[in-house]
C-alpha cells in the first residue's frame, strides 16, 4: 500500500494511479485509489495545521513567536489577495478561496514528500472546477435578473437578436473544463517528468533533481494555484454583478 501511494520508492518509479482497497457498493466494485489516499493525507495536514493555528491564535501573545508570525502572514496575504480581486464581495468568499488555495498548493507540492500529487488526477481538478462552476451559476441567478442574464447571453448583440447565445452558452460550459485541464495538465506533466528522471537515471538522481523539484513542485505548483484561484474569483465576481453587497 505504501509503495502504491508513494511516487518513488526503492523498487520502482511509478506515476500511474493505482487501486488500493476495493469497496463493494450496490454490487459494484469501487476502488479507493492512490489519489484518494493522497487527498486524505493532504486534508489531514491541513486539519492539523488548522487546529494548531486556532489554538495559537486563541493564546496569541503581544510578542508573537515564529509560528504565530507565519499564521498571521498567511491570513494577511490570503485576505489581501481576495480583497484585491473581489472588492466588496471578498468577505463572503474569502474562506472558500483561502481553503481551496491551501488545498491546491499543498496538493501541488506534495511531490516533495514523495506522494503522487492529487491534482495530477483529473477527477480531483474537475471536482474543484465544478464547485467553481456551480458557484458562478448560483451567484449569477441570485444577483442578476432574468433580463440581465438573457442580455449577457446575447452579448455583444442586442437581446432581441440571440445569434451569439449558443456560442456564449458553450463558453460558459467550457469554464470548468478549461479550469480543470489547465491545473491537471501542468501538475501531471511535472509529475511524469520527475518520475522519468528518477526512473531512467536511478542511482545517479541523488541531489541535482532538487532543482527540478523547486520548479515543478514549488514554482509551477504555486503559479497554478494562484491562477486557479484568481480565475475563480474573477468569474464569481463577474457573476455577482454590480449589485450592492
Amino acid at each position: 500500500m505504501s509503495q502504491a501511494i508513494l511516487l518513488s520508492g526503492e523498487a520502482e518509479i511509478d506515476f500511474m494511479i493505482h487501486g488500493i482497497i476495493p469497496v463493494e457498493i450496490f454490487g459494484q466494485k469501487v476502488w479507493i485509489t492512490t489519489s484518494h489516499a493522497c487527498i486524505l493525507i493532504v486534508m489531514g495536514l491541513m486539519l492539523v495545521f488548522a487546529i494548531a493555528a486556532n489554538r495559537k491564535i486563541k493564546h496569541a501573545s503581544e510578542r508573537p513567536d515564529a509560528f504565530q508570525n507565519v499564521i498571521e502572514l498567511i491570513v494577511e496575504k490570503l485576505d489581501g489577495m481576495v480583497a484585491g480581486e473581489m472588492g466588496k464581495w471578498a468577505p463572503k468568499f474569502v474562506n472558500y478561496i483561502s481553503t481551496i488555495f491551501m488545498f491546491i498548493l499543498l496538493s501541488n507540492i506534495s511531490g516533495l514528500l514523495g506522494l503522487r500529487p492529487p491534482t495530477a488526477d483529473y477527477g480531483t481538478t474537475f471536482a474543484l472546477a465544478l464547485i467553481t462552476f456551480f458557484m458562478i451559476r448560483y451567484n449569477q441567478i441570485r444577483h442578476n435578473s432574468a433580463k440581465e442574464i438573457w442580455t449577457d447571453l446575447c452579448s455583444p448583440l442586442p437581446p432581441w437578436l440571440p445569434i451569439w447565445m449558443p456560442i456564449n452558452v458553450i463558453s460558459e460550459i467550457a469554464v470548468p473544463i478549461s479550469l480543470s485541464l489547465r491545473l491537471f495538465a501542468n501538475v501531471l506533466s511535472g509529475t511524469v517528468i520527475m518520475a522519468l528522471v528518477y526512473g531512467l537515471l536511478n542511482k545517479f538522481a541523488l541531489i541535482w533533481p532538487a532543482a527540478l523539484h523547486v520548479y515543478f513542485d514549488l514554482f509551477s505548483g504555486g503559479i497554478q494555484t494562484y491562477v486557479f484561484c484568481m480565475l475563480t474569483m474573477t468569474y464569481v465576481t463577474q457573476a455577482c454583478g454590480s449589485e450592492e453587497g
